[in-house]
This record gives C-alpha cells, structure tokens and sequence, in this order.
C-alpha cells in the first residue's frame, strides 16, 4: 500500500486568498484604536506604513526562499538550506521547537480577538468570552479535517468576504466627503523627537502583527501548483492588496470619528459604521468583521499544522508528526496537537499579552534568522541558484534585519527575555536530543 503524499492542488487564486485571509484577520480591527492611543496624533498612519514597508522587504525574502525550496514547512527548510548541514540541524530545529508553542498563540489570539469583538453585538463576561474563543478553534480544526482541494474552496470564500468587509469600510468614509483629511494633515504638529521615534517602534509592533501571514503560502509550498511562480506572486499581491486596503482602511475611520474617540474605542470600526450608515449596519458590520476573524484562524492554523509534518518526515521532530491522513492526506496529527494546545492557550490569555509575546518568540530565529541564511546561502551557492531573485539585492534583506531589530526592541525587555529563554531552551532539547541520537554535535567518528 502506497504511503499518502501531499498533493499540489494550490493555485494563484488560493494562495493569494489564504494569504490575505491570513494577514487581515481580526488584529487591524483591534489594533486600530492602540495604534492611535500610542502615536496620539494624526502621524498613527505612519505606523501602518513602516509596517507595509518591512513586510515587502521580508517579503522578497521569503519569496526567493520560497520558489526555491517549496516544500511543507516553509521556514524549517530555509534555515535548515541556509545554514548549511550542520548548523541548519539546529536552527531549523529552534524554528519547530518556537512554532510548537507560537503557533498556538498565533491561533488563540485571533480566537480571542473573536470573542472579544463579539462583545460589540451581545456584551459578555469573561467565562462566556473564553467558552466562544474555545469555540472558534474546535470548529477551525474540524473545517481543516479535509482535502487540501476541499480547503482551497473555503479560503477563497471566506476571502471574498474579508474583501467585503474592507470596501465597506473604506467606501464609508469616501461617502462622507472628508475623505482626504487624515492624509492632508499627517504631519501636522510633527516633532521628530526621540520620544516620537520611541512611540513609532512601540505602535509599529501592533501594525507589523497586523500584516503577519504573508509568508503562509511557504508553509504550504509542497501543494502550490508551479511554486517557483506563484508564491513569489501569491505573497507580492497578497502585501500590496493588504497594505493599500489597510491605509485605506485607517484614513476612512479617521475621516469620520474624531481622534479621542478612535483611541478609547475597543470597537472602533463598528462605531464608525453606526455613525455613516447607522446601527443596524453596525451589527451586519460587526458580523463581517467576525467572518474575517474566523477566516484568519482558518489560513493561520492551515499553514502551521504542516511545519510540525516536515520537521518529522525528514527526521528531525518526533516521528508521530509525520502522519498524514490515510484518506484525506493531510497532516492530521500536527492539526489536531496545534489545534489542542491553541484551545488552552484561548482559555488563558488576553490579546495584549499575545501580540508582544507572538513577536519577541519569532523575531530572532524566524524573520532575522532566516534573512541571515539567505545571506549565507546566496555567498555559498551563487545568486543563480534562486528560481526567483528579488530586486536591488542584498538592501533589502539588510533593511528587513534592522527593522525587525528595532520591532525586537519594541516589544520591552520581559518579552525579549522571554523570547531569548524560549531559544536557550530549545538549544538545551536539541542537545539533548542530539546526544541521545549520537547526532552532530555528538556523533561518533
């Protein structure tokens, strides 16, 4: 009897909807009104900015990777590639051990956010809240119990009303005939002081969490049909499309409300529909934006239930994870762990605290990391080993790594603590585990 394979049913179409699906999510909703408390200002719209710039320059990174090596796991094969056949043993390792305790907070936060924005339509105390959060994540791991081609058609769906949801918004503001006023005064009483840059790098860890997920597709590039094309494009179209639509998205609010309002609203975008287009609006509103949350934990949770997969079916994670579905063929052991372990963590945790720790957890190793093995690779094999090659090389890579430097820095000292303990932490199991296997740094002569 064969052994299940995954199957490249993915095209351009799906991929970029799982992208999107991915990157919108419920965080711009939510991170809206923090954006503008920190910045306090008409300047807030640079936060979203700095946050579209970092994820083109990351972006191409993860493009070139990508059509290079598309393979389920995304991440765990580029730093196993780029770090060469000894050290790529350890970083690719410290990337499974983070996604085995990130990917959940990735999940839960989006789950979380869910039932704290449901709060707008029927006000709810904490136990309520945490049983609808719980709620949104059994029934993600039971839509993903399926076909890859079964899920391509439900990403696009639910994509379709991610794009719903933001045109409303956006046409909103543009109805009210004010809708080039937060553009015309962004640097109005500007002061490029230390204190703003501070603020900026503060405000841009929340931004920068908004556009997370368009790098999915790299996770999934074992069933992306022609990958050295289309994730390059899925992932391009997916930062352009989102970016504008986010811009969009904050100048249209803040053409509507004024700015006290934006910064002490938990239900931001609600409020402004009630106010352009009134409270039944709202409430339909309010629903569209809950589907975009669902649609988010949908991509997200897709996406990291195959690193698990690949980390094991190439013998460097437990075995068990290497399972795939006997019939369906989908890595149905790695879901249904991820998806246990983000239902607790749905059960604990507030969003805040989520964002900060999703961040400080992923920079080092994933985003920096990976940057830095692109650099090792592209000085060892040669430009013309990439399927795909990213403009103006190495600038952007050079100026993905310091931006993500400073986001590191902007998460505050306890969670870049905690994020260095969780690395020391999985540098010890590798060791462990490496000295029980004989394996490199052990291995016998």
């Amino acid at each position: 009897m064969n052994e299940p394979q995954l199957s490249r049913k993915i095209g351009l179409l799906q991929a970029t909807a799982i992208n999107m699906t991915d990157m919108v999510g419920i965080g711009p909703f939510i991170v809206l009104s923090v954006v503008a408390d920190i910045m306090n200002g008409p300047w807030f719209l640079y936060a979203w900015i700095a946050g579209a710039v970092l994820s083109i320059a990351d972006g191409l990174i993860w493009s070139e990777l990508g059509a290079r090596f598309p393979l389920a796991g995304g991440s765990y094969n580029f730093l196993k590639e780029g770090y060469g056949e000894k050290w790529g043993r350890l970083m690719s390792f410290l990337f499974v051990w983070q996604t085995m305790i990130q990917a959940p907070l990735v999940i839960a936060s989006a789950a979380i956010g869910f039932s704290q924005y449901f709060g707008y339509l029927y006000p709810l105390d904490i136990i309520p809240s945490k049983m609808i959060s719980g709620s949104v994540v059994i029934l993600i791991v039971i839509l993903l119990y399926r076909r890859i081609e079964a899920i391509g058609k439900i990403s696009v769906f639910l994509w379709l009303g991610v794009l719903i949801t933001m045109t409303w918004i956006i046409a909103g503001g543009i109805g009210q005939g004010n809708f080039m006023q937060p553009v015309l005064s962004i640097n109005e009483n500007l002061d490029l002081t230390p204190a703003f840059a501070a603020a900026l790098g503060l405000a841009s860890v929340k931004t920068v969490y908004s556009y997370l997920g368009y790098y999915n597709v790299c996770h999934l590039g074992g069933e992306i049909v022609q990958p050295e094309k289309n994730i390059p494009r899925s992932m391009l179209i997916s930062i352009a499309g989102i970016a504008c639509l986010y811009l969009l998205m904050n100048i249209s609010v803040a053409s509507v409300l004024p700015l006290q309002q934006i910064k002490s609203s938990p239900f931001v975008v609600s409020e402004f529909i009630n106010v352009v287009s009134g409270p039944v609006a709202a409430r339909v509103a309010t629903l569209l934006i809950l589907w975009v949350a669902f649609a988010s934990v949908f991509s997200a949770t897709l996406g990291y239930s195959r690193v698990p997969y690949a980390a094991a079916k190439d013998g460097a994670f437990f075995s068990v994870f290497a399972k795939l579905h006997p019939v369906k063929g989908f890595p149905h052991v790695s879901l249904l762990f991820l998806g246990s372990v983000a239902f607790v963590f749905s059960l604990l945790f507030r969003i805040g605290e989520v964002i900060n720790a999703i961040l400080a957890m992923r920079i080092l190793i994933q985003f920096i990391g990976q940057a830095v093995g692109l650099l090792l690779l592209s000085r060892r094999k040669g430009r013309k080993f990439f399927n795909w090659q990213m403009p103006l090389y190495p600038l952007p890579v050079l100026l993905a790594i310091c931006i993500w430097a400073g986001i590191f820095y902007s998460t505050g000292s306890y969670m870049m603590l905690s994020g260095i303990l969780v690395i020391v932490a999985g540098v010890a199991a590798f060791l462990i585990k490496a000295g029980i296997q004989h394996d490199w740094p052990f291995a016998r002569k």
